[in-house]
């Protein structure tokens, strides 16, 4: 049987045939966040083309004037421009995402901007009063309001502040963290009702804080405006914090480590000692100086509690005891520009002892992300 042939004008017809086409049916993903140098002109370019155009119709053609609206305006016709710039040149997704971005970046510079003018505006009246060395190492006792820079400090204040938080801390620490532990780990039919107080607490007004502590504690049980008033004060504002803060670490805790350790035989108590709190343990840090930095800065609850002295104490149970947000709230006050300097020199403090909480709860929480 012979063999079948393939004739010359078969084989030109296959190898004229076109390729079949493939087609890819994968969703090409949209490069959103990429930036191009024609997308950073077109962004600097619509910043100063709103800039002139609103100078011109603002301030010469409307009869506009100020300086909030000139750049409330400014503001709202960059987002315009901007908008319509990126439309020309990238899709409707595109165009919303750099929109958005520009609007949310706006916004936290502001903020941003408001912090820096709050803070360095402080530093700077207070700088008379921070150059002097007594400012850190007196109190004053011996300074009057006619007296100059050189005598007196808040050396009494700070000593009053560190005093306090301590209490309180030792106050707040074992019951914020023993409730987080209840809201978490035990449960209950209170557990709902327990968790609802502590959320409200959150929100509690400082100044509640400082009548329930004056009229239960001290009108009532009889104790005078002292240190330990005002701790028992800052830990009602301290114990939400750290009792919210904690229970939201402790969810974070991995189930599998509870489950292992029930499953050596371990009881509840054993399995929250020995392992739920020890992994833990770093951002539960984290909370407490959170609930420390809450309670450092409070002046309405000691204003009502504490009482007002110039002079240094350590007992925190005997006679009036001051601390740097009442020391700034009493001496600002007075119409004495010495006074006054001292008060933004004792909230210049406050803020760098609240600026150091932060940045040690920031780099504390960083550790127990990498698990140093």
């Amino acid at each position: 049987m012979a063999a079948p042939t393939i004739s010359e004008e078969s084989v030109h017809e296959e190898l004229a045939a076109p390729e079949p086409e493939i087609v890819d049916d994968e969703p090409r993903k949209r490069e959103l966040h990429s930036r191009t140098l024609d997308d950073v002109l077109a962004a600097v370019g619509s910043v100063l083309g709103a800039l002139g155009l609103v100078w011109v119709l603002y301030e010469n053609v409307l009869p506009t004037s100020g300086p909030l609206g000139f750049f409330v305006s400014w503001f709202v016709v960059f987002v315009l421009m901007y908008a319509g710039v990126t439309a020309m040149r990238h899709p409707r997704v595109v165009m919303a995402d750099r929109v958005v971005s520009a609007v949310v970046h706006a916004f936290a510079g502001l903020v941003g901007l408001c912090v820096l003018l709050v803070i360095g505006y402080t530093a700077v009246r207070g700088a008379e009063a921070l150059i002097h060395v007594n400012f850190f190492t007196t109190d004053l006792s011996s300074a009057g309001p006619l007296d100059p820079l050189t005598v007196g400090g808040v050396l009494h204040a700070l000593v009053g502040t560190l005093v306090e938080i301590l209490i309180a801390v030792v106050i707040t620490l074992p019951l914020g963290i023993g409730t987080a532990v209840y809201l978490n780990e035990v449960g209950g039919r209170a557990a709902r009702l327990v968790r609802t107080v502590v959320e409200a607490m959150t929100a509690l007004p400082s100044i509640v804080a400082g009548l329930f502590i004056l009229t239960t504690v001290v009108l009532m049980a009889g104790f005078q405006r002292s240190g330990l008033a005002a701790a028992l004060a800052i830990s009602v504002m301290m114990l939400p914090i750290i009792a919210r803060s904690a229970e939201v670490v402790l969810r974070v805790v991995p189930g599998g480590l509870r489950e292992a350790s029930l499953a050596l035989g371990a009881s509840q108590w054993q399995t929250v000692w020995r392992v739920v709190l020890p992994t833990a343990r770093p951002a539960l840090a984290t909370a407490l100086i959170l609930g420390i930095a809450r309670g450092i800065g409070e002046t309405s609850p000691v204003l009502l509690t504490a009482g007002y002295t110039t002079y240094l104490s350590f007992d925190p149970t005997s006679g009036p005891m001051v601390s740097l947000p009442l020391m700034t709230y009493q001496l600002s006050r007075s119409p004495e520009l010495v006074d006054q300097a001292r008060a933004f020199g004792a909230a210049t403090v406050l803020l760098l002892v609240v600026l150091l909480l932060f940045v040690v709860a920031r780099v504390v929480a960083q550790r127990s992300k990498t698990g140093r």
